[in-house]
């Protein structure tokens, strides 16, 4: 009697092993259907092999998941606990769980581009909950739609699979498709180890596109973003951040501004810290922060002052001499000391509305009037790294209270912005941030080839040649840890946003 039931056991388990295999084909059906998403939700490969490599990776990588979901869930449920009816219901409902996640990791990559994790969770809940908070009914309708789609497809699938068995045992499809997916598997893998030993990076920027994939790395992330010259690094072994056809593409229309505010600001920009504390002592209704970031190639922070832009947009805007945006909205400017931006000197305007003065300039001038706001730091001499902070004076008591750091771009931000009335073209055209209106101490720049983003206290550098470093922002010193890859991700495609 132990012996028939022993064999009624193995009978019942065998039978659901076999079916789970049908079911599991079915599933990674729907899994490379809904995966369809991440081939389009990035830059395509330009490449055969490329291309190639994306069609592999998709078939195999997303297939093993599927497969691995099985092994680890509906596998061992029917080894301890052989019961059809229950083992098919409950495969459904974890099916359905495991479609649906995967949903949600493609609309967060399609949106976002990265995936679902624990450090992406706050940029993850700023995505989905304005949706939910703005059209809760259709947003509720919407998602619990797609579940009960999922629900209703495993369920069929269920059903079927037990109820046609014995004939799906007779087709030679599951051999075939298990044969094609090992060869994809195997051949995907063999590219990406020949493309990286090789600089292939059609093929290595495709790291981390499906999930649980091969972990992003800073090269591969700046590849990804077509911010490499690749040709450079195949030549002399040095990547360099891709800006010789950088284009700069405004949004259209503009924004009017038709609420003229006509202050006067001035912005005095010093050749070293001693001429910086004699403007200081002069002028008592200053207040300083030490969170002032700035770029210590003069030529790239001071772009960034006048545009509020990184310097990556630098040589696109000076090839074609583009004004500042905000010029056309009736607000002039003067610079003086800046050689190569001279052209956008306003001569229109007898009453300036903000004077950037560098060098014997700012030496030799003094504010306007008691009523002109003032920004006063000194340039970054001899240091090693491509951004520092220091001491920033403003009249304005408020900047000095802003939580977070302050970057060049910032300055101009907020002159146009607040004390010109024209937020509009600010948020508009500008990369730097109004600080009456910082939200969050996050930003990004770039100089010298390098991108840099920071968040609090952390500054990331990814330097020309795909290697990257984290340091304090406070104290300059190397903080030993990873890549960010949520936040680097959405650092590079803000850079990016004036782009063609």
């Amino acid at each position: 009697m132990n012996l028939s039931q022993h064999n009624q056991f193995s009978s019942k388990a065998s039978q659901l092993l076999s079916w789970g295999h049908w079911f599991t084909f079915a599933n990674i059906g729907l899994a490379l259907f809904i995966s369809l998403s991440y081939l389009f939700a990035d830059s395509p490969p330009t490449s055969f092999i490329g291309i190639t490599y994306m069609l592999v990776t998709w078939l195999s990588h997303t297939s093993f998941i599927a497969f691995l979901a099985f092994v680890l869930t509906v596998f061992p449920l029917s080894l301890v606990f052989p019961y059809p009816r229950h083992i098919r219901g409950m495969a459904a409902v974890i099916a359905t769980f495991g479609a649906s996640l995967l949903t949600l990791d493609a609309y967060v990559y399609f949106t976002l581009g990265y995936h679902i994790s624990i450090s992406a969770l706050p940029d993850i809940i700023s995505l989905l909950w304005p949706r939910l908070t703005s059209s809760p009914v259709l947003t509720t309708v919407l998602a619990s739609g797609i579940v009960l789609a999922i629900l209703a497809f495993q369920l069929t699938v269920s059903n079927f699979t037990w109820q046609h068995l014995a004939h799906l045992k007779q087709l030679k499809f599951a051999r075939y498709a298990s044969s094609l997916l090992v060869v994809c598997f195997a051949l995907s893998h063999s590219i990406h180890i020949w493309a990286d030993a090789n600089l292939k990076f059609d093929v290595t920027k495709q790291d981390n596109f499906l999930p649980l994939s091969y972990p992003t790395t800073a090269k591969s992330l700046l590849a990804k973003n077509d911010l490499l010259d690749i040709e450079s690094y195949k030549q002399a072994h040095n990547v360099q951040i891709n800006q010789q056809n950088i284009s700069y593409q405004l949004p259209a229309p503009l924004a009017k501004c038709e609420d003229y505010t006509a202050a006067k600001v001035d912005i005095f920009v010093f050749d070293n810290n001693a001429q910086l504390a004699q403007f200081a002592n002069e002028n008592t209704q200053l207040y300083a922060t030490k969170q002032f970031l700035q770029a210590t190639e003069q030529s790239d922070m001071l772009f960034s002052l006048v545009y509020g832009l990184p310097a990556f947009y630098k040589s696109a805007i000076l090839r074609e001499q583009i004004l500042p945006a905000w010029q056309s909205q009736r607000r002039s400017i003067e610079v003086r000391g800046i050689d190569e931006l001279n052209f956008i000197n306003d001569q229109t305007h007898s009453n300036t509305a903000i004077r950037v003065l560098t060098g014997a300039a700012a030496a030799n001038a003094t504010v306007r009037d008691e009523n002109t706001h003032v920004f006063a730091f000194s340039l970054a001499t001899n240091y090693k790294e491509v951004v520092t902070t220091s001491t920033l004076y403003s009249s304005d008591k408020r900047i000095a209270k802003v939580d977070g750091l302050i970057q060049p771009s910032d300055l101009i931000a907020t002159a146009v912005g607040k004390y010109l009335n024209c937020n509009a073209i600010t948020e508009q055209t500008m990369l730097g941030v109004n600080l009456y209106q910082k939200k969050n101490n996050m930003g990004v720049n770039y100089s010298q080839g390098v991108v840099i983003a920071y968040k609090k206290d952390r500054i990331t550098l990814i330097d020309p040649d795909g290697d990257f470093k984290n340091m304090s922002a406070a104290e300059g010193f190397a903080i030993e840890q990873g890549l960010d890859i949520p936040f680097l991700v959405h650092s590079i495609k803000k850079l990016k946003t004036f782009t063609q």
